[in-house]
């Protein structure tokens, strides 16, 4: 199934502007990401995607050659998983991935056989009599998935599938639902703030920003070639460097440092991965804070912009609070904006 949606834009009666008139086109079996902040606009695209609102006027959606704008949500064929999975709390783990099936009156030889394999894609044998309030949150997650696929969608829609979990279940979950998604081969499209969560399971990130998407392309392509200060501060935590360019050096109040290409009137950002604490490198900083993150050591340097930047520290001793560091900068890495 293929998606296209053109200049939808949605307006609620209190005035407020949730959503640009915005386009996108999703290909078929394409897992797609709505990555952006509280308030950007991505719910509210992925609501109108799935019929729960409305477009202004003159907004088209299309699921394949259908133009689906003016229909209802239980008419488009689309299979939902909310933030909250909205499991039926009074049934078995088999009657809730049944429901849709049941709705759409299928014979009882047909829904057997359909939950057994859903159950088997989603590694669910074994809990098809268990209540649902007897599961594991990541259960309770594999549940609302199967659910929704079981009814063979065309389309499904995940809504911040995975921020009812605590963190280390998140991140194994994370790459679960990437390998789930694939076997099951459904076009798919997830909204979440968590750029991990993006960059781990998505083919292309449509990452938004105040009601619009301000770049879409691969998880490669954001990172390497963000198009904008926001999509290189959300996609990676890039943070501006002040200074001035000179030639194909940039001037820091901190020292100088050769840039891929001359920046011209761009700005220069850095990473913290692409800042280290280096006693080689051409830039000097005071550290204001270290903390440990289990494979390196995150370094908060004072001295190069009115605010401490972080950096990177891969060696064993870590440098301490107050003490002068150099600092190095990969050329092939400062992204110039």
């Amino acid at each position: 199934m293929t998606i296209s949606l053109t200049g939808c834009a949605k307006t609620f009666p209190d005035g407020t502007r949730a959503l640009l008139p915005t386009d996108l086109a999703v290909g078929d079996s394409e897992i797609v990401a709505l990555l952006g902040p509280s308030g950007c606009g991505k719910t509210t695209l992925l609501r109108l995607i799935a019929g729960l609102e409305t477009p202004d006027s003159g907004g088209r959606i299309q699921l394949g050659e259908e133009d689906v704008t003016a229909l209802p949500v239980e008419s488009r064929r689309v299979g939902i998983v909310f933030q909250n999975y909205a499991l039926f709390p009074n049934m078995s783990v088999r009657a809730n991935i049944a429901y849709g099936l049941k709705m759409q009156k299928q014979p009882r030889a047909t829904i057997t056989a359909r939950v057994d394999e859903v159950m088997g894609l989603c590694r669910l044998e074994g809990l098809a009599d268990r209540a649902n309030t007897m599961l594991s949150g990541g259960q309770k997650q594999r549940v609302a998935l199967a659910r929704a696929v079981a009814p063979r969608p065309k389309l499904l829609l995940l809504d911040e599938p995975l921020s009812a979990l605590d963190a280390a279940l998140r991140e194994v979950l994370r790459d679960e639902l990437a390998g789930l998604l694939r076997t099951i081969g459904t076009t798919a499209i997830f909204v979440t703030h968590d750029q991990s969560e993006a960059l781990a399971i998505a083919d292309r990130i449509a990452v938004m920003n105040t009601g619009r998407i301000e770049q879409i392309g691969t998880p490669m392509t954001l990172y390497q070639q963000p198009a904008s200060p926001f999509v290189a501060s959300f996609v990676g935590h890039a943070v501006p460097l002040d200074g001035k360019a000179e030639g194909d050096e940039w001037v820091t109040g901190a020292g100088r440092f050769r840039t891929r290409e001359p920046a011209g009137n761009r700005k220069v950002f850095v990473r913290p991965e692409s800042l280290m604490v280096d006693e080689t490198g051409s830039l000097s900083g005071t550290v204001a804070a270290t903390t440990f993150m289990g494979t390196h050591h995150r370094v908060l340097v004072a001295g190069l912009n009115p605010a401490p930047i972080p950096a990177t520290y891969r060696g064993s001793t870590p440098p301490q609070r107050g003490q002068p560091v150099r600092l190095a900068i990969n050329a092939d890495e400062a992204l110039l904006l």
